[in-house]
């Protein structure tokens, strides 16, 4: 009789958890410490954050949640799998919700119609006002990092003006615009889905197909492995940046205009930037290093964080800003793991 094969110790010693697993656990386990500390078990905590997420109650509203959420983590993550980062998440966003409102409101013709056309009107604008941050580095050296974060500044600027003066609802007295017409809207499906969560499923879906199946993704990854190897292999850097940025701009207009369309109805200043989906997203994509899959499910984990911070806010007193001290603590984690594993090399 055979012995037992046994497990190869070298490969069980290099065998490591994931680090984003890691980094969820120490962020868990602070974050309790954080509950207790207040009084609070930090058990029943956790189990609000839960049931506010999953509870089948609570789905829609995790999914509603989720739909820019995980918008905002792709505008992120694509960029981010070619080395670049995007940090003008908020201007992007911004701009497509505008726009989609002004061609809701003002253009004739069928409401479905209309709404498509405020959909891609949306996605080119925004993609363009992205693209502006790759023309200012392969044009003119100004680091992408930078300008895509300053841009943001003149679009919400120039944006809460033309709210608040020449398209301002006087029936209201609020800075917004009027309501967009009801054919227009997009529709809830079983009264409580936004429909743009088909819409970023899809966009989510083809993103994985272009990553993995495609010499687009190929070459993008190889950019964000090492750049020169990339210009040596043939790769037009300065076009490729210009393309991802206005990829990912475009889907950032398009999560404004979802927002607008299918939620609020108008276009309110200051209302899309509360959320902070951009940043949420932008932790998300960090979180899996900018690959596809794990940011998406990444944006989806900390949507279901977020939508359960509210039923723990309402259940056990602590406030749901813990939700975003816990991402704040993951991202903290994998930096300093990063930069540790840099500095023994």
């Amino acid at each position: 009789m055979s012995a037992a094969p046994q497990p190869d110790a070298r490969a069980l010693s290099r065998w490591r958890p994931p680090s984003a697993a890691i980094a969820i656990l120490f962020a868990a386990l602070v974050g309790g410490a954080l509950v207790l500390a207040s009084g609070v078990n930090p058990a029943e905590a956790y189990a609000q954050i839960f049931m506010g997420a999953f509870a089948l109650d609570n789905w829609p509203n995790t999914l509603n949640w989720a739909t820019p959420l995980v918008g905002m983590t792709l505008v992120a993550a694509i960029p981010l799998r070619g080395g670049m980062i995007n940090l003008g998440g908020d201007g992007q966003l911004i701009i497509g919700a505008l726009v989609a409102a002004i061609v809701a409101i003002y253009l004739p013709g069928p409401g479905p119609l209309v709404a498509i056309a405020a959909l891609i009107a949306a996605a080119v604008a925004a993609g363009l006002y992205a693209a502006l941050a790759a023309w200012g580095e392969t044009r003119h050296g100004v680091p992408m990092l930078i300008s895509s974060l300053l841009l943001s500044y003149p679009a919400v600027g120039v944006a809460s003006y033309i709210v608040r003066f020449p398209l301002r609802d006087t029936t209201t007295g609020l800075p917004q615009t009027a309501l967009v017409p009801e054919g227009a809207r997009l529709m809830a499906l079983n009264g409580v889905l936004n429909v743009g969560l088909i819409l970023i499923a899809a966009i989510a879906a083809l993103v994985l197909f272009v990553d993995r199946r495609t010499v687009v993704g190929y070459e993008l990854h190889m950019r964000g492995i090492n750049l020169r190897f990339a210009g040596y292999g043939g790769v037009r850097l300065d076009r490729q940046a210009m393309r991802i940025m206005f990829v990912s701009g475009a889907i950032a207009g398009l999560v404004g205009a979802i927002i607008v369309l299918g939620s609020q109805f108008r276009f309110i200043d200051d209302v899309l930037l509360t959320p902070s989906y951009t940043w949420s997203g932008l932790m998300a994509a960090l979180l899996a290093n900018g690959e596809p899959a794990g940011a998406i499910l990444a944006g989806l984990f900390f949507a279901a964080l977020q939508t359960g911070g509210f039923a723990m806010q309402r259940e056990t007193s602590v406030p749901r800003v813990l939700t975003m001290v816990l991402q704040s603590i993951v991202i903290l984690f994998l930096a300093v793991r990063h930069g540790a594993g840099k500095s023994r090399e």
